[in-house]
């Protein structure tokens, strides 16, 4: 079934004009729970490499824990104040054990066999295992993260929620206060969402760009 237009070229367009990076949620606002449901599912339908889903999103709601991570995200008021606190996490090495996990689940939702999967588990397989030997299976299962980011910034935005990506932290403080250590994730960055503050300078600043000419070209 083809994908059908659910907004206009113009409010698309007009939303994303006016979300930014909210630096400053107001506290006692909160998400509507279909909302943050709805959220939540932009997370899980996210695009990954090969569909793999080497990633967990954990959500914060203990003002405790966020009054924790705080001093560890330079003080960024963003983390305790906004409704809503998530922490995206990487898969350190994703394995084949890992691989075999995803594709029982394709067996499972498309009603075929894993057997009929061989050909696609030898492809993921020879990839990890070329990222393994440069040490970069971690940086491979961070990078998918940032387009669940993007998909999941953008949904905030058409459902009018504000948000505020945040990589200015420390990840082995977030995975000690978050007990990561003897998990397969780690701390790669972190979104704030909620509403913002009408005193927020940021929220009044026209939004600096360069031009569409310059950025995207046609060959």
């Amino acid at each position: 079934m083809a994908l059908t237009p659910v907004l206009s070229e113009s409010a698309l367009l007009g939303t994303l004009k006016t979300r930014y990076a909210t630096k400053l949620f107001d506290p006692q606002r909160k998400i509507p729970e279909p909302t943050w449901t709805a959220l939540e599912e932009t997370l899980v339908l996210s695009q990954s490499a090969f569909g793999a889903q080497p990633w967990k999103f954990l959500v914060v709601d203990s003002p405790k824990i966020r009054a924790r991570l705080r001093p560890h995200t330079w003080d960024q008021p963003a983390v305790t104040d906004a409704s809503k606190f998530v922490v995206f996490l990487a898969r350190k090495a994703t394995s084949s054990v890992d691989i075999a996990h995803y594709l029982a689940r394709i067996a499972e939702v498309r009603g075929v066999t894993t057997q009929s999967l061989k050909g696609f588990n030898e492809v993921i397989l020879e990839t990890l295992s070329e990222r393994a030997l440069n040490g970069k299976l971690t940086d491979w299962a961070a990078r998918q993260l940032y387009i669940a980011l993007g998909q999941f910034t953008t949904a905030a935005a058409l459902l009018g929620v504000d948000t505020c990506p945040i990589e200015g932290l420390e990840p082995k403080k977030y995975d000690e206060i978050l007990q990561l250590g003897d998990t397969s994730f780690t701390t790669v960055l972190t979104v704030a969402a909620g509403y913002r503050l009408e005193t927020d300078k940021y929220a009044s600043l026209a939004k600096v760009r360069f031009p569409l000419a310059e950025v995207v070209q046609h060959v």
